[in-house]
């Protein structure tokens, strides 16, 4: 054969081989918000160390079908309730492999006892790992887990037997809810007898479809396709990245350059260039969220309601709609969104009255000129794409009524962190739905047990308490609606937060993304994802 043609067919079979090497190497590049605060699912509460964490490296027992609320078995692949519902008996799944690592090599396959130590660790201060890595449990405690969980016990090396001490209606529900992720006990032995427990939140080891390998702050964050993935066909990529951008307008511009594919929380102003854009796709569905400004009752002049009730009808919310929104947002009544079962209609806001506002201040006995903080996040979130302008739109409206607010932010970690301890006189804040039930919405942000959680305006009334605790015991779905709804009664007559907006949901991706489906909790999950 001439020494030419050799050679072209042997370059033209390195250039097949090569482009069947880049075609099997699938990488996607997310360009997520913010930096995660860590990566221990059980101690966090924002949907974006959640997208790093739990629905990249972690499983549960139940799990949620990606893009529904409807649940799905996970690591326990079935269970029963007994006839009590306060016993639930886990099967859990064979042959699932935790992660290997340079950190950790496993040495069995998952079993109960991963699931003991999970689970004791969540409800139990005084468990040996929590002394060693102390560390605040939020969900756990605000949905009062930690106090409503008897025990849990090993039945065998494949079976688990949860008792509760009351009827929780959403059990099933919270286990597939983000906190609720399965550690690996061997792996949590091995950090405790080496000194090292607080790596848990640094270098984690699940049983997920994305491997940890590294993280650079404020930077990228990066994962491997698992290929010993338990549930087959779910991982297509072999590598995720998440590029941690937190203007939205050079997340943006990234995902054009497809220097991303995948982009968290587009600008209202950009939705409609991102429709015209041949290139990429935009996914929206209505949001199950609300954003909303907390005002810390245990505060003065917070503690009186005459004063809520003012700063609350001094807000203009439909120009707010209008700058903040921009078409993509619906004005907030209730302490939940509009799609909750249980929501109440009959409920109407204060009308936007500064006349007013300013009389029930002065009765209230506020001096004009009374300044206050105004807490403002530093990152966008579904519920609410740009706190900086609402909160100076607040600050004006409340200027008109004599308050001077001062806005304060820190970054997103320490805003929460520091929320918690109640450092704020007022702050801005917001939920998207975790579960599907009302509970996660009335209990978890309002409750008296979520004091110091994500209860933010540190509210705790007996009469609001009695009727949601009363109703998380109930099966029957009526019989709570009527509690939840004489419970939102008493929310919107006491006012501790001033529900502002219900967001619409928007999901911008390239065209080579298939696969890849907007979940109601407002999460991003990479599984069964994969790009052309």
């Amino acid at each position: 054969m001439h020494l030419e043609v050799r050679k072209l067919m042997l370059a033209t079979t390195l250039a097949l081989m090569a482009g069947a090497s880049m075609a099997a190497n699938k990488t996607l590049i997310y360009c997520s918000e913010a930096s995660p605060s860590g990566f221990d699912p059980t101690r966090q509460v924002t949907g974006g160390d959640f997208d790093a964490s739990a629905e990249t490296i972690f499983n549960r027992l139940t799990e949620f079908e990606r893009g529904s609320t409807q649940i799905r078995p996970g690591l326990a692949e079935k269970w029963e309730v007994a006839p009590d519902n306060l016993t639930y008996t886990f099967t859990l799944r064979k042959g699932v492999k935790f992660h290997t690592t340079p950190y950790f090599k496993p040495s069995r396959d998952f079993n109960a006892d991963d699931v003991i130590f999970t689970v004791q660790r969540m409800i139990d201060k005084n468990h040996p790992f929590n002394k060693a890595a102390p560390a605040d449990f939020p969900y756990v405690s605000d949905m009062s887990l930690d106090t409503n969980i008897a025990s849990v016990e090993k039945v065998d090396a494949n079976t688990v037997r949860i008792k509760l001490k009351t009827v929780d209606a959403a059990f099933l529900q919270n286990l597939a809810m983000s906190f609720a992720s399965i550690h690996s006990a061997e792996y949590a032995d091995q950090l405790l007898k080496s000194g090292k427990a607080n790596q848990i939140n640094t270098q984690p080891i699940g049983t997920g479809p994305f491997v940890f390998r590294s993280y650079q702050k404020d930077a990228n964050i990066r994962f491997d396709g698992n290929s010993q993935y338990w549930r087959k066909g779910e991982v297509q990529l072999d590598k995720l990245i998440f590029a941690i951008t937190t203007d939205a307008s050079v997340r943006y511009q990234k995902l054009q350059k497809d220097e991303c594919q995948v982009m968290a929380y587009p600008r209202p102003a950009d939705i409609k260039a991102i429709q015209a854009n041949p290139k990429l796709n935009l996914l929206q569905q209505a949001g199950f969220n609300l954003g909303w400004l907390s005002y810390n009752v245990q505060k003065k002049p917070f503690d009186k309601l005459e004063v809520r009730q003012a700063l609350d009808m001094a807000i203009n919310k439909p120009a707010i709609l209008a700058a903040v929104y921009q078409g993509a947002g619906q004005a907030a009544t209730n302490p939940m969104a509009p799609t909750q079962w249980s929501y109440n209609k009959k409920l109407k806001d204060a009308p936007f009255d500064p006349a007013k506002a300013k009389a029930l201040l002065a009765k209230a006995g506020v001096a004009e000129g009374t300044e206050i903080t105004l807490w403002a996040m530093p990152v966008q979130r579904a519920y609410n794409p740009n706190a900086k302008l609402m909160a100076e739109m607040i600050q004006a409206d409340w200027a008109k009524v004599g308050i001077k607010a001062k806005i304060v932010s820190y970054e997103w970690g320490e805003y929460i962190k520091r929320a918690k301890a109640g450092e704020h006189d007022s702050l801005m804040i917001g939920w998207t739905g975790d579960n599907g039930d009302p509970d996660n919405w009335l209990g978890v942000n309002l409750g008296c047990e979520a004091v110091g959680g994500n209860n933010y305006s540190r509210w705790c009334n007996k009469e609001f308490d009695t009727l949601v605790v009363k109703a998380r015991t109930l099966s029957n779905q009526a019989e709570r609606t009527k509690l939840y709804e004489k419970a939102q009664e008493v929310f919107k007559r006491e006012l501790p937060f001033t529900p502002i907006a219900h967001s619409t949901v928007y999901q911008p991706l390239s065209k080579s993304v298939q696969g890849f489906k907007v979940s109601p909790f407002g999460l991003n999950s990479f599984y069964g994802v994969t790009v052309k």
